[in-house]
């Protein structure tokens, strides 16, 4: 069980790496939102491809983050009955929910997305738009988000089954706050 604590110490790190790099897309949606913006008002010019490459850069923070929000626990919840339960009886929710749920629902969409992928680069599909983008650099996020989301996946499965063993810290517990200031 130390192995496979260490592997999803491993997998955290790799997440938390990418958690960390997607912020800076964030960034650069927002800078050339503002950009297009100011170019449409200013000098009546407006291109497909800005408008593109936003879309591309939003769907890469929420697919590449999934796994980020996941480990953060910053997911959406509704826990009407289960934040009333212990800690240890919400670590079997978790494990039935991600063994049963999270895992076979993100490994076929991995599974089903990777040849589309695969599709849109052996045919170099384009967008329909006048000067759009071509389309199959936003066809591998989709496998690579759910990617992922399923090593996460595993990573708190693994943390979630160390902590009823008694062999790491709840998972769940917030080490610091949120950054919407909220307490858990």
């Amino acid at each position: 069980m130390n192995g496979l604590l260490k592997l999803a110490r491993r997998i955290d790190g790799l997440t938390e790496f990418v958690g960390k790099a997607i912020i800076w897309l964030v960034l650069a949606v927002t800078l050339i939102a503002a950009g297009n913006a100011i170019m449409r008002f200013s000098a009546n010019y407006s291109s497909n491809a800005f408008l593109e490459i936003q879309w591309y850069l939003f769907s890469a923070i929420f697919l590449l983050g999934a796994g980020y929000t996941l480990m953060r626990n910053e997911h959406v919840r509704i826990d009407l009955v289960a934040g009333r339960l212990s800690r240890r009886c919400q670590a079997w929710i978790d494990i039935f929910g991600i063994v049963f749920f999270l895992l076979p629902m993100a490994t076929a969409i991995l599974s089903l997305s990777w040849p589309i992928f695969l599709l849109a680069l052996h045919s170099n599909e384009q967008s329909s738009n006048a000067g759009g983008l071509t389309i199959w650099p936003v066809r591998l996020l989709v496998p690579a988000g759910f990617f992922l989301l399923v090593i996460q996946a595993f990573s708190e499965l693994i943390k979630r089954i160390g902590f009823l063993r008694g062999l790491c810290p709840d998972p769940t517990e917030r080490t610091e706050p949120s950054p919407t200031g909220e307490e858990a």
